[in-house]
């Protein structure tokens, strides 16, 4: 039976294509009154309330404004952009969730590489920590350690939390933002050398998601382990890209420090924390992370998840190539 108090989904305001957006979307279709966190009341904002959203405009960096946005709630999915205060976000909604009560479920997004981000391998020796790393690398980066810690505050919390950790995400800009101006030349060039990935689409986070604030109860206090169907190659990527353009491609791999400084440094120059994210993403699957495959989607939802190739055909960004 459809929840009747709000859902309140921050990072509602998203592209298309963007989890919160399609969480919204979903929610909407099934019944659910949503209450979508936007940052400015802007044509998106419009956009959701055409869609039958109720629409609040704040700052996720403003108690007062998001505990006002909470009012009424008793189900939250957490989401923000990249951003050096993400951990001071997840606190102040969690300090909010605590003081108003009654809270359901916090559902909280994590981005992490699941099987280095442990206490234990965290406070390693750095020699380990690098061995473990792929050796291009000691340390995660600054928004991977905010999602960490995001979830110790959320357990600290006492909150009814679920923490949904995806793997890197088939829209993640590494894979259809920075590489488009080669891709339009026939040419993936990424530094991954002859490694495999299993990225995840977002149309999957979002209807399991979705499917967790419609029905909480099963998963408090889980952790859920997110990946794509299968662990693929560059190679294999190159023929996705290729079918979803209707044209070859071909991979060509790069040294990771070059194409850092070539397609990170300076797309993202004025946004360092981001840079600085995706700069070790690059090392860190350069270097063998991120190649874990789990069932765990296929056990929630009941059936595969989606295909890298299916993403890429519905990705908006690939369509203007």
């Amino acid at each position: 039976m459809p929840e009747r108090n709000p859902i309140l989904i921050t990072g509602a305001a998203g592209d298309i294509g963007a989890v919160s957006r399609m969480m919204v979307e979903m929610l909407l279709e099934q019944g659910h009154p949503v209450r979508a966190f936007v940052r400015r009341d802007d044509e998106r904002a419009h956009s959701l309330r055409q869609d039958g959203a109720e629409v609040f405009a704040g700052d996720l960096l403003n108690i007062a404004d998001v505990t006002a946005a909470l009012k009424g709630c008793r189900r939250i999915y957490f989401s923000m952009s990249l951003s050096p205060y993400y951990t001071d976000a997840v606190t102040l909604m969690a300090a909010a969730a605590r003081a108003q009560g009654g809270i359901e479920v916090f559902v909280n997004i994590s981005e992490y590489e699941q099987s280095f981000m442990t206490f234990e391998k965290m406070t390693a020796p750095k020699e380990e920590r690098r061995a473990w790393l792929g050796g291009l690398v000691t340390d995660w980066s600054p928004q991977q350690r905010a999602h960490w810690i995001a979830e110790q505050v959320l357990d600290w919390s006492g909150v009814p939390t679920v923490n949904v950790r995806a793997a890197i995400f088939v829209e993640n800009p590494l894979l259809t933002w920075l590489p488009l101006g080669p891709l339009s030349n026939g040419e993936l060039r990424l530094p991954f050398g002859h490694q495999r990935l299993a990225p995840i689409a977002g149309y999957d986070v979002a209807e399991l998601c979705a499917k967790i604030l419609a029905d909480p109860a099963p998963h408090i206090s889980k952790s859920y382990e997110l990946n794509g169907p299968e662990l693929k190659d560059m190679h294999g990527f190159a023929e996705d890209y290729g079918a979803a353009l209707g044209r070859p491609v071909s991979y060509i791999p790069e040294e990771v420090d070059d194409w850092n400084q070539t397609f990170v440094d300076t797309a993202l120059a004025e946004h360092p924390h981001v840079a600085e994210h995706l700069k070790t993403l690059t090392r860190l699957v350069a270097g063998g992370g991120y190649r874990g495959v789990t069932d765990q989607l296929e056990t929630l939802l009941g059936r595969p998840p989606k295909t890298v190739r299916w993403a890429l055909e519905n990705n908006p960004r690939l369509r203007k190539i």
